[in-house]
């Protein structure tokens, strides 16, 4: 049973979520990610007019006649939500909680695909997978999605990102759209990205606290990895380490794009600070600009 609490943030995330899932969003959303692909429907002999590449040769030498294959575009698609539930995704500095960006972040999801009759399922994990939703389609579902991020209690600590990955890759055989939400503060093999990659269209969405790129100066002070436990002392007056800090995070970052790029597959920070509505438009936009250079 489920407290009058827990209830009403339940509420209120599926209010605001379906709020920023308006028409312009979903709108934006459809033409980012909806004719991805196409299924083969049948062969036909040509006619003036055709696109010569869609031409089979193979056919047409066995018939003496031209044939051309004919597609459809793909209509129906199915959203996966992979999340991270690890103790690192409840660090706040700026901004709101990463937890709650995350939640917010796969509930706004949840209700765009819903809106267009998508499917949706959810997927959690921190050192292991600790849940899985299998996806279906309607409201009640995306109620049930929502529960179960924001009700969830972790039972690890730690990040098995290449746990996870196997898991998905091995439940999930059909192409879908998967979005893998983490701050991807764990190791992970670039191979795996890019196997899913090539079996899915995957965004993977990476949580950021701009905090954690800064360190204060407030003398010595003891840091504690939030997963592992582990607690070191650093002289934070020292300005040099600060910029070393800085530095470090800001490359990691630029890195993590890249290879998330060169595995095949698209980055999107998500920012604590800004609106997470602000974050997915600003995405969906330019991802729709992306494609239709590419047409």
């Amino acid at each position: 049973m489920l407290s009058a609490d827990v209830l009403a943030k339940i509420r209120l995330l599926e209010l605001k979520a379906d709020h920023l899932a308006s028409d312009m969003l979903l709108g934006n959303y459809v033409s980012a990610f909806k004719g991805r692909g196409w299924d083969f429907e049948e062969l036909r002999e040509y006619v003036p007019g055709d696109d010569l590449r869609s031409i089979d040769w193979n056919v047409t030498a066995r018939t003496s006649s031209p044939f051309v294959k004919v597609y459809r575009e793909e209509r129906d698609m199915t959203v996966m939500l992979l999340l991270d539930v690890s103790s690192s995704l409840y660090f706040t500095g700026q901004g709101r909680p990463k937890h709650e960006i995350a939640a917010e972040f796969a509930a706004v999801l949840a209700f765009l695909a819903t809106k267009h009759k998508d499917k949706v399922g959810l997927l959690l994990f921190s050192d292991s997978v600790e849940h899985y939703t299998p996806p279906s389609k309607g409201r009640k579902h995306v109620w049930d999605i929502i529960r179960r991020v924001l009700t969830h209690k972790a039972q690890g600590q730690g990040t098995d990102l290449e746990g996870a990955l196997r898991y998905f890759l091995n439940i999930r055989k059909k192409r879908a759209l998967v979005f893998l939400i983490s701050d991807y503060y764990a190791e992970y093999k670039p191979s795996l990205i890019r196997q899913l990659a090539g079996r899915h269209e995957l965004v993977c969405v990476r949580i950021h606290d701009a905090a954690e790129e800064v360190l204060p100066s407030a003398g010595i002070v003891a840091m504690e990895d939030k997963e592992s436990g582990e607690k070191i002392y650093v002289n934070t007056d020292d300005p040099e380490l600060r910029r070393d800090w800085a530095e470090k995070q800001q490359k990691a970052l630029a890195d993590w794009r890249q290879a998330v790029r060169v595995a095949g597959a698209t980055p999107l920070l998500l920012p604590t600070s800004i609106s997470v509505g602000d974050t997915l438009q600003k995405f969906l936009r330019q991802r729709d600009k992306q494609r239709r250079r590419l047409r």
